[in-house]
């Protein structure tokens, strides 16, 4: 199956062509030659080219053989291709900061969170894809998650699974009532050093999701109305800070910067947490069976239920825009995006695939995991903004917020005054 998906693949791509495809071993006929006098030749086997491919990958796909592995078939598909490999290690939250340093020192192939696209292509990094993996990634996935990777209807990545998270807990500690709101979460009755929940900003990327929640929004509702700028200094705005205010101070509640949740875990001594799938592992392996996933809460700042909206996205696979052999790095970079890929992929790193036959094999399905991303991406989710704008601004000043709060900078005395300062860093001139 291999064989004959990647033989189309090459057959019909690429956003780059291979240059000198001429067949080098034709035997010219030279004019007024009879071409019964000129003895039959035998086609000489096609040469085999040196080339050499950098990829940069998170740890996650490496420290357990995903990578070796999936670089070994790779070279097995294609004799035509003697291929150097070096796979070194960079995380996908960190690659624009690492590859805008010196990008034909990076990389030619890469691993990154789409909403660094924007800069990404604003600095001619990263390769826009054609061809069949251009079709590829149309056909395969939702137009959700293709959005993820598009810019003015151009295709830059080829995503390989959802970049969002969700809610953790202990069934020992929480059932599956007391998880539907933050207010049963904290209402639990626990032993004196057991938490019931964790807090964690994760620089912003998680704490959006009590203000959006509430309805507020960053560049209006299209997220690119940079003359509306924000609104989360408004009346709802306050009333979700000093929700936070409180639940931060709350003596049951963990913040993620001062403790470690892996040891929490193990001890059985954190109600409920928000993570990713690709710590699923890591809390399997300490609770097992009391492990449960969910949908993240509702929560209630000004007597309203709202519904949390985490950020949505997805972790994709790029191409260096001066990769050396561009040809190979495209064809190794919708390999690695390809169905099969993608479901071995989550089975050894539990990483729950963007494609959608994938996503319907049975091994998947029964996944409790891949059910809870599904259903958030649909009822508690928003695309996360992609606009340099947003990503130069809002990163840079979110996680001030919570961390303002943790240290009693940011109080209920002040919080206005601290929300429109917030607020006024995210205008766009």
């Amino acid at each position: 199956m291999k064989k004959k998906l990647f033989a189309l693949l090459l057959a019909t791509t690429l956003v780059v062509s291979l240059a000198g495809c001429g067949k080098k071993n034709e035997t010219p006929t030279n004019p007024g030659t009879e071409a019964t006098n000129t003895p039959a030749t035998t086609e000489a086997p096609a040469e085999v080219e040196d080339v050499t491919l950098k990829v940069w990958a998170p740890e996650n796909q490496i420290k357990d053989g995903t990578m070796d592995s999936m670089t070994k078939s790779f070279q097995a598909l294609h004799p035509e291709w003697n291929i150097t490999f070096t796979v070194e290690t960079q995380g996908e939250d960190t690659l624009k900061d690492e590859i805008l340093k010196d990008v034909t020192a990076a990389g030619d192939v890469f691993f990154f969170a789409n909403d660094q696209l924007n800069e990404l292509i604003n600095a001619g990094a990263i390769a826009r894809l054609g061809g069949s993996t251009e079709e590829m990634v149309k056909t395969t996935m939702s137009q959700e998650v293709v959005n993820t990777v598009t810019k003015d209807d151009a295709i830059y990545g080829i995503p390989f699974t959802h970049n969002t998270f969700f809610m953790y807990y202990d069934k020992s500690l929480l059932t599956a009532d007391d998880i539907k709101s933050v207010e049963s979460i904290m209402a639990k009755e626990t032993a004196d050093n057991v938490y019931n929940f964790c807090f964690d900003s994760a620089g912003g990327w998680k704490l959006g999701a009590w203000y959006y929640g509430a309805g507020l929004t960053i560049y209006g509702e299209s997220q690119t109305d940079f003359a509306a700028g924000a609104n989360w200094n408004n009346e709802t705005g306050v009333a979700v800070t000093n929700y936070l205010i409180d639940l931060i101070n709350n003596p049951k509640t963990a913040f993620a910067d001062d403790v470690s949740l892996s040891e929490l875990t193990a001890d059985h001594r954190i109600g409920a947490w928000f993570d990713g799938s690709w710590n699923y592992n890591l809390y399997k392996d300490a609770l097992g069976d009391d492990l449960g996933v969910a949908v993240i809460p509702t929560f209630n700042p000004d007597g309203k239920d709202y519904q949390l909206k985490g950020f949505y996205g997805s972790k994709a696979i790029g191409v260096n825009s001066q990769a050396a052999f561009p040809a190979v790095a495209v064809a190794f970079a919708a390999y690695l995006g390809s169905e099969e890929m993608q479901v071995q992929r989550f089975e050894e790193t539990g990483q729950v695939p963007t494609n959608l036959t994938a996503g319907e094999s049975e091994a998947v399905q029964a996944d409790e995991v891949a059910k809870v991303i599904v259903e958030e991406a649909n009822t508690a989710s928003v695309m996360q903004p992609t606009s340099a704008e947003f990503s130069s601004r809002y990163w840079a000043n979110a996680g001030a917020i919570a961390t303002e709060i943790k240290s009693g900078d940011l109080n209920k005395d002040n919080v206005k005054e601290k929300l429109d300062t917030f607020v006024g860093t995210l205008a766009v001139e």
